[in-house]
């Protein structure tokens, strides 16, 4: 029985009921299995013989044998932005990353159950080919998850509660940022630039200003190096990366200044906090209200400025007009006092005598 179909994505109860959960992204392969936790993170790459078609070498052993193999032997990346392109192998290279041991267990299960992360924006294809992807490795029931929701159970965050709560998942082709609360997205905003990004700018960089030829692959031992704070003032001067020389070809290594890599890395990382910029932009600015217009922050102090209004006005000096003069109707003719006289002609007549 398969679950999550096209335009259904799994509740966190859902979640908690599956036996173990894959994260294929284009970068890395993550698998957690309830009750042994993160018991795969390797890179998402696998090395065939294409004139046998044997599976040679998956993950890191795969991704260091880039530019390094024969032409019989290829280094194939089953899974591009996310999405999965390349089911068999997919399939091929989670067995073979989870080892016999750990399938043994999960097919014990009476209902294998597990839950495959996708895109926020993943269209139907994508979430089928998620889908077979992991029914291929014995699970009966799949839930799909967005990554979004994934990343941000994952850090521990309260994305249960009634507040907001923004995530940012890096992703290798792209960077996807989203404001999440009562566990749903409220809105998200997709940045074509990801980590893969970062790398093509420091491989550039090398090659401009050290005459250095350096794979993609290769950055990796710079970014260890300058972790933590080593790409802030605080971190390293310089650290020394190895490669090749452009002209000759032959084994090189340099000393690279970090504030230099710091500038050469600011065109992506301005772009990624635009984005950011951008999905916060497009929140409401209280779910459940009506936005709120121009004016409205001060509308009191703006009446209160001009006067009381007409009909508040037009009471108030009735009022004083017939203060003291309780019951009295409009129209009515003047006050006479217990003898009958007119008040208003007698105090008239007096001023005439006078």
């Amino acid at each position: 029985m398969l679950s999550g179909g096209p335009a259904m994505t799994a509740s966190l109860e859902q979640l908690r009921r599956c036996h173990f959960a894959v994260d294929l992204g284009a970068a890395r392969t993550r698998v957690f299995v309830k009750g042994a936790g993160l018991v795969v993170d390797q890179p998402s790459a696998a090395a065939v013989n294409s004139r046998t078609g044997a599976l040679i070498a998956v993950g890191e052993l795969a991704e260091k044998m880039t530019g390094r193999t024969p032409d019989y032997i290829r280094v194939v990346r089953p899974v591009s932005g996310g999405t999965v392109v390349d089911i068999e192998m997919a399939q091929r290279m989670l067995r073979h990353l989870l080892g016999d041991k750990m399938r043994r267990s999960l097919r014990r299960k009476p209902i294998l159950r597990a839950a495959a992360c996708t895109p926020h924006d993943a269209d139907p294809l994508a979430q089928r080919a998620a889908i077979e992807t992991l029914v291929g490795l014995g699970a009966r029931r799949v839930e799909l998850v967005d990554t979004l929701i994934a990343a941000a159970v994952g850090c521990g965050l309260p994305v249960e509660q009634p507040e907001a709560t923004m995530i940012m998942v890096c992703g290798a082709a792209a960077t996807q940022v989203a404001v999440l609360s009562l566990g749903s997205i409220v809105t998200a905003e997709r940045i074509p630039v990801g980590g893969e990004a970062v790398d093509h700018a420091i491989v550039q960089h090398l090659r401009h200003e050290h005459e250095l030829m350096l794979p993609s692959q290769s950055v990796r031992p710079l970014q260890l190096a300058l972790s933590g704070n080593g790409l802030t003032p605080h971190g390293p001067a310089s650290t020394e990366i190895h490669g090749r020389d452009v002209a000759t070809g032959l084994a090189r290594s340099v000393q690279v200044d970090t504030a230099a890599v710091r500038d050469a890395i600011q065109t992506p990382l301005t772009a990624i906090l635009d984005g950011i910029g951008q999905g916060a932009a497009g929140l409401p600015a209280r779910p459940g209200r009506r936005p709120r217009r121009p004016g409205d922050h001060d509308g009191r102090r703006q009446r209160a400025a001009a006067g009381p209004r007409p009909d508040a006005a037009a009471g108030d000096r009735h009022a004083r007009a017939h203060r003291g003069a309780p019951g009295r109707l409009r129209g009515a003719g003047p006050r006479r006092d217990a003898g009958g006289a007119d008040r208003t002609a007698g105090a008239g007549s007096a001023g005439g005598v006078s």
